[in-house]
């Protein structure tokens, strides 16, 4: 490991590097072009040759109908969130979008309770609020803010939520309607919720009888370092705690295919399945089933001679896919890594996640200094995620988090834009 620089040297280097012009690009976690293309085939399904848009159900794809998608489209996410079919509901490309419909109905119409009672309007009452495990994903928080509720910050663990901080809080207060988690891979720390977190969550005590559990697995299959974490059942769970419509569960192929087309959607019980698609009724007549077949064109085996596709392929061909992915991300990760470990090892200036999936690093540096960091950083020709961005309301009380997406840039510019991020928070610091 090298000597830390002195602060004269740190100096020096940052006027160094700012001299140099460049425009770098960390701010979001998207898809490179060359994840992209990994998908790009996609495009030309499900073909134009005649009877090659009738479902393997039957189903003509081109036509009104199938309110909750296709049945092949409503078993790949089954299979994903480990649910039974009947509990999906497939809808568009944006998973956000269902989320916020969901919290949406909620202020609107209400919501079950796990004895199958509706519960009043959530817009009815004089207060809501909504929990918000930090740091975290700042579109979510987003939403909660929109429609008027109360955002709460609880810490998050190497493990998920502190749950003590989550329990407390939920069995004080009645107006607590729910909590955003993003289970595995955790935007944007990386982190996989525990077997203990998940269970605690699905049979927590709660004041109130319609509290949500809105279960982002957003990055299910998005591994690239070992095996797949693994992830507990939160659908079982909560049957198991007797609080069976607690859980509304969310996935999509935004990170799979392309974002700006893919497929998404719920998952639930079967009272609260029925409830949102008597609202959906109403709002449509039908997804998009034509990019579904796509979809299910894409990951699964297709015989053209007798217009079926193999079922039992589609999970595996999602993964073999999703492995072309990991080959292209997982260098991106590991130099972001390897540049943090030798420029700030040792100096005690800052801590990391080194996440085994998923999109994101988290990076911590002293109290007061991450807004400071980013700011050099982005005279020097670095954009980042900007300061608090992963906190409700955009407010770090501690002023010290970055996240990191290492994804969309080359290689070459996300060593560059580290190698800068580095001597930043070293110059932020010795201020």
């Amino acid at each position: 490991m090298p000597a830390p620089l002195t602060t004269p040297q740190v100096r020096a280097e940052y006027q160094r590097l700012k001299n140099q012009p460049r425009a770098l690009d960390m701010t979001r976690g998207k898809p490179s072009a060359e994840q992209l293309a990994l998908s790009n085939r996609v495009l030309t399904l499900p073909g134009a040759q005649a009877g090659d848009y009738i479902a393997d159900d039957g189903t003509d794809v081109r036509n009104y109908g199938g309110l909750d998608g296709l049945p092949a489209m409503k078993q790949l996410f089954a299979d994903i969130l480990a649910v039974p079919r009947p509990n999906v509901l497939v809808g568009g490309n944006s998973s956000l979008s269902m989320m916020y419909d969901a919290l949406a109905r909620a202020c609107q119409f209400g919501v079950l309770d796990n004895a199958g009672n509706f519960q009043p309007a959530w817009h009815r009452l004089a207060a809501r609020k909504f929990i918000c495990p930090t740091p975290g994903y700042d579109r979510h928080f987003l939403v909660t803010e929109h429609l008027g509720f109360e955002l709460l910050a609880v810490d998050m663990t190497e493990s998920g939520p502190d749950m003590r901080q989550v329990e407390a809080l939920v069995a004080a207060d009645a107006a607590i309607k729910g909590i955003w988690c993003v289970p595995k891979y955790s935007n944007p720390t990386g982190v996989c919720y525990s077997d203990a977190t998940v269970q605690r969550l699905a049979r927590m005590k709660t004041a109130a009888a319609d509290f949500r559990i809105m279960w982002d697995n957003a990055y299910a299959e998005h591994h690239f370092t070992g095996p797949p974490q693994r992830l507990e059942n939160i659908a079982r769970c909560g049957e198991a705690a007797g609080h069976p419509n607690r859980v509304l569960q969310f996935a999509s192929t935004s990170k799979i295919s392309h974002p700006g087309s893919g497929v998404a959607a719920i998952a639930s019980s079967d009272a609260n399945i029925t409830e949102a698609k008597s609202h959906i009724a109403v709002q449509s007549i039908g997804p998009d089933k034509v990019n579904q077949l796509r979809h299910i064109r894409l990951f699964g085996a297709h015989d053209t001679d007798t217009n079926t596709d193999t079922a039992h392929d589609r999970l595996s061909g999602l993964r073999a896919h999703m492995k072309k992915h990991a080959r292209l991300v997982t260098p991106k990760f590991a130099a972001v890594l390897e540049i943090l470990e030798r420029e700030l090892g040792g100096l005690g200036l800052a801590q990391w996640s080194t996440p085994k999936g998923g999109y994101f690093i988290s990076l911590d540096i002293p109290d007061g200094k991450a807004a400071r960091a980013i700011e050099l950083t982005a005279a020097a020709g670095v954009k980042l995620t900007a300061a608090g961005a992963p906190f409700p309301y955009g407010k770090d009380p501690r002023d010290r988090n970055i996240r990191l997406a290492p994804t969309f840039p080359p290689l070459q510019d996300i060593k560059q834009a580290t190698e800068i991020l580095a001597v930043c928070v070293q110059l932020a610091a010795s201020e």
